[in-house]
């Protein structure tokens, strides 16, 4: 593995660790609906589990509604079900072919708890971001060790600053994510 090649590596993989950061935070309830929030929801249909938003179209009539049409109306009861057992505490109204889902409004104590939640989410990217850092710094270092590869030590050097600036780079990508959600949870 050359330099270049650890780099891309790890930037790769730090740029996985943000990317699944912001979707997990998707996922988060705020005051407001958000498809979101239940698009991942799995579902026992057929035997097989499958994300809700695969059987179903997702949309948000209201700021505190989620309107859910299932494709295949018979798989209407194990969407409902699906919904009550993943622990969002909503509760489905099934209306003819269509699943109505009413958001309670957050108290405030459940708004602390979800900020916590988040920066906890946030904590957990930023300790990924760090696993791959080191990744890259240890191949980084087996490079140098390896006198057959013929690299300088300025650009081993030079390796592992850009490492470093990447660590930074996307830890801040993260927090940014992360403010952006929690000011999300705590407006009324």
């Amino acid at each position: 593995m050359d330099l270049d090649e650890i780099l891309l590596t790890t930037e790769e993989a730090m740029e996985k660790a943000v990317t699944y950061l912001k979707s997990e935070l998707r996922g988060v309830r705020t005051g407001r609906a958000s498809t979101a929030l239940v698009e991942f929801i799995k579902v026992d249909y057929y035997g097989t589990q499958s994300d809700l938003r695969s059987l179903a179209m997702i949309s948000v009539p209201e700021p505190t509604q989620l309107l859910i049409k299932p494709f295949d109306p018979s798989s209407l009861q194990a969407v409902v079900k699906a919904i009550q057992a993943s622990g969002l505490g909503l509760n489905p109204t099934t209306e003819g072919k269509q699943i109505r889902l009413m958001l309670p409004a957050l108290s405030g104590e459940r708004r602390q708890q979800l900020a916590g939640s988040v920066k906890q989410m946030g904590e957990q990217a930023k300790i990924t971001l760090r696993n791959a850092r080191r990744d890259g710094i240890k191949h980084v270092d087996a490079l140098k060790k390896d006198k057959a590869a013929g690299v300088s030590e300025d650009d081993i050097k030079q390796a592992d600053e850009e490492i470093s600036e990447l660590l930074k780079k996307y830890e801040k990508l993260a927090d940014e994510a992360v403010a952006a959600k929690t000011q999300e949870i705590q407006q009324i």
